[in-house]
């Protein structure tokens, strides 16, 4: 939990003051989000480990279960993991290394972030609810808004959604 300082308008001449605290707490949001039909699935969870990620996996696999889901990671050792169990209805696809650009959903993660500079959370718990109403505010319009790469919706002129 810190404070994220970022850019501000001010007078020339006058640097912009904002509060900041820097406290060593941490929660972590898992998610996964669809540019073609703008769906979209998050868990919080207190810890970003192969075990968590096992946790959102299994809760993300139970949610609409007779849907075939591919997800698109990074090289994290959590994602990677050799003793990670992926459900049957998840394939997982990993991106080149050092290529965040081609994830649509770092778009998502760089929203949430951006919505937190200049603001000051006063415990986790304030973190905690400034995700939820994020997520909250999330329609599948946004989301396909958001996450729409141009090679997505060209894919998907070729290969419908049934």
């Amino acid at each position: 939990m810190f404070t994220h300082v970022g850019k501000g308008l001010t007078a020339r001449g006058v640097k912009p003051v904002c509060p900041f605290q820097q406290v060593f707490q941490y929660t972590y949001l898992f998610g996964a989000y669809s540019p073609i039909t703008g769906e979209h699935f998050e868990l919080e969870l207190p810890y970003c480990s192969t075990e968590t990620f096992q946790i959102f996996l299994d809760h993300f696999s139970a949610e609409r279960p007779e849907v075939l889901k591919v997800m698109q990671l990074d090289n994290a050792p959590f994602h990677t993991a050799i003793d990670l169990v992926v459900p049957d209805n998840i394939i997982l696809l990993f991106q080149p290394p050092y290529s965040p650009e081609l994830n649509p959903a770092e778009k998502i993660w760089w929203r949430f972030k951006r919505g937190c500079v200049n603001k000051l959370f006063h415990n986790i718990e304030e973190v905690q609810d400034y995700l939820a109403c994020q997520v909250r505010a999330l329609t599948h319009d946004a989301v396909k808004s958001i996450c729409a790469f141009e090679y997505y919706a060209s894919a998907n002129d070729l290969w419908p959604i049934l």
